[in-house]
């Protein structure tokens, strides 16, 4: 594995900045691991998350989906338990559902809730914040749209949000993905990202972005490929 993985960093120029279709080449290149490898983002953004008005949070809807099976939860009572049910959610409760998770079964990847579910969710807080996964009005997981939120959990919305270090990262697809479809999903990201610019960013918006496959090497890809132009 050592050598496969050293092979993979010779062909990367380390401090190039690659064309996001070259990249996406050199990457799928290096994703020959014996299972089907996922493809991130990172993105190195000009903002300090410690001030309100710098925090960056969204979620982006990738247009070819992640590749990858979402497990979706649902808080939800009546009607919407029974509409979450139709609409492929994997678990659905209410009472029961919050006390299962309080005692720390968290068997799910996206987490839903009605807007009259959030006084009992709210007390999962220490639960779900840590993990990105308490739901918020923000990326569309509080919503009385049960049905539409579990079809773009289940389709490939993606949350995002920015770490200590200036720092958003996200899946955007599988290494078996077409170049193509890789590369749609990649400026999807970027343009979400970009679109959630907050009020209090100064200077360059977006400075670095990189893609890698689970076991590749990182390449670095030139903003100006994958940017729409607003990230100054």
């Amino acid at each position: 594995m050592a050598k496969r993985i050293n092979k993979a960093r010779a062909a990367v120029e380390r401090t190039k900045l690659y064309p996001v279709d070259d990249a996406v080449k050199l990457v799928k290149t290096s994703a020959n691991a014996k299972f089907d490898e996922s493809i991130e983002i990172a993105m190195n953004l000009g903002v300090d998350p410690k001030h309100a008005d710098q925090m960056v949070r969204g979620v982006v809807n990738l247009p070819n989906g992640t590749g990858r099976t979402v497990r979706v939860a649902v808080f939800a009572r009546g009607a919407k338990a029974d509409e979450a049910k139709a609409a492929g959610a994997d678990i659905v409760g209410a009472e029961e559902l919050v006390n299962t998770v309080a005692a720390g079964t968290i068997e799910f990847d996206r987490c839903i809730a009605t807007p009259d579910m959030m006084g009992l969710v709210g007390r999962l807080g220490k639960v779900l914040g840590p993990r990105g996964l308490m739901p918020n009005p923000r990326v569309g997981t509080v919503t009385m749209d049960v049905t539409g939120a579990v079809k773009a959990s289940k389709g490939g919305a993606v949350e995002f949000r920015v770490e200590k270090a200036g720092i958003v990262q996200g899946l955007v697809g599988k290494a078996s993905f077409g170049e193509d479809k890789l590369v749609e999903n990649i400026k999807a990201f970027v343009d979400a990202v970009a679109k959630a610019k907050p009020t209090g960013a100064k200077g360059t918006y977006i400075q670095r972005v990189a893609i890698s496959s689970t076991q590749g090497p990182g390449v670095k890809v030139d903003p100006g490929t994958v940017s729409s132009g607003s990230q100054g």
